[in-house]
């Protein structure tokens, strides 16, 4: 893939999360629409220019785990793979290992 974010804004793929119960049964990711989603970044813009024009500095790296909000972002598809285009802003946090 060859694809490159512009200014302020992140490609990620997101983590398919489903939960089995005790029982067997699959609740899958879409029945949890109000928990916050996980994704890896894939691609992430150089740059983040506020609406002021000044530089804001950019956190988060390409290959990052992160959380963001279950209703942001917009959907695509490359090469039959689903991927999400978000704002660097609509990133909640950065999940680490200890």
């Amino acid at each position: 893939m060859n694809i490159k974010p512009l200014n302020g804004t992140v490609i990620i793929k997101p983590s398919k999360a489903e939960e089995v119960t005790k029982s067997g049964i699959i609740i899958p990711d879409t029945a949890s629409k109000d928990v916050p989603k996980q994704g890896k970044i894939i691609a992430i813009a150089k740059t983040n220019i506020s609406s002021t024009g000044t530089e804001m500095p950019i956190e988060a790296k390409k290959g990052d785990i992160i959380l963001y909000p279950a209703y942001v972002g917009e959907d695509i598809k490359i090469e039959g793979e689903e991927y999400k285009i978000l704002d660097i802003t609509s990133i909640r946090a950065i999940v680490e290992d200890e």
